[in-house]
């Protein structure tokens, strides 16, 4: 733990003096991640999620719509697809780049040590105007830690760009959901990123929120993201809804004695 607080720590100092507004690219779907982190966890064979989302930040005043979608592959594999709109900002309304990716646990959480995961991700060039990167495509790697009510995520993400002075975007995400009660957890997050635009770190965000299990198949997150590295009042407030495929419920057969 003392090391990564120090590799936070570095980053925070490599990072440039200007905002940027990050465009979107492939989310999770609640309860398998916090944010915009993953979670080594993934939908059971068969399983689909489909997910609704609303971001609504200031400086830059915007306004962005999510889809997201899941589906489970096998228990350990799972198809991610992310298509955000946005709209009411000083840049042209429009879709940004549609997202996807893969997602594969391959190493399973024991007493000790953690789950680990890696995720191949695609986005294709179909955003308009300057909610493009013109495609990209890359890899991450997650790992995931449950300890007692607590569960924590780290991801590490590095993609190729189209567009862009320098052509890659490295990303470190981490994650933290605790268990309130069983049906309401709450959520932290930092996430610092190096854009395709610049040489150097240029956001730092941290998020916090809650998450209620609605149902046995609906998710209701809100939450709200705080810039950290210029310090200045911009922020963001998130609210999505997430459906998943009905769980089979088990049924329970009664054998009756007969009398004599």
């Amino acid at each position: 733990m003392k090391k990564c607080f120090f590799f936070i720590a570095l980053i925070l100092l490599y990072t440039e003096n200007t905002y940027s507004f990050e465009l979107k690219g492939l989310l999770p779907v609640d309860p398998y991640g916090v944010f915009s982190t993953f979670s080594t966890e993934s939908l059971p064979q068969g399983k689909v999620a489909v997910a609704t989302g609303l971001e609504v930040s200031d400086s830059p005043d915007l306004y962005r719509f999510i889809l997201k979608s899941a589906y489970g592959i096998s228990n350990t594999v799972e198809l991610n697809l992310t298509l955000p709109y946005e709209f009411g900002s000083d840049v042209k309304d429009g879709f940004e780049d549609f997202a996807l990716g893969v997602k594969h646990r391959f190493f399973e959480e024991g007493k000790f040590g953690p789950s680990l995961a890696y995720i191949v991700t695609v986005s294709l060039p179909t955003g308009s105007n300057q909610l493009t990167t013109e495609g990209r495509y890359g890899a991450g790697f997650l790992v995931s830690k449950r300890v007692g009510p607590f569960n924590g995520h780290m991801d590490f993400f590095y993609e190729k760009t189209g567009s862009g002075e320098f052509h890659r975007e490295v990303i470190f995400l981490t994650g933290f959901d605790f268990a309130v009660a069983h049906n309401f957890k709450l959520l932290s997050e930092l996430d610092i990123r190096k854009s395709h635009d610049s040489k150097k770190v240029d956001l730092i965000e941290a998020k916090i929120g809650y998450r209620i299990r609605t149902t046995d198949s609906i998710y209701t997150t809100f939450g709200a993201g705080f810039d950290l590295k210029n310090r200045h009042p911009q922020t963001r407030l998130m609210f999505t809804v997430t459906f998943l495929s009905p769980t089979e419920k088990k049924k329970i057969q009664r054998i009756y004695e007969e009398e004599e």
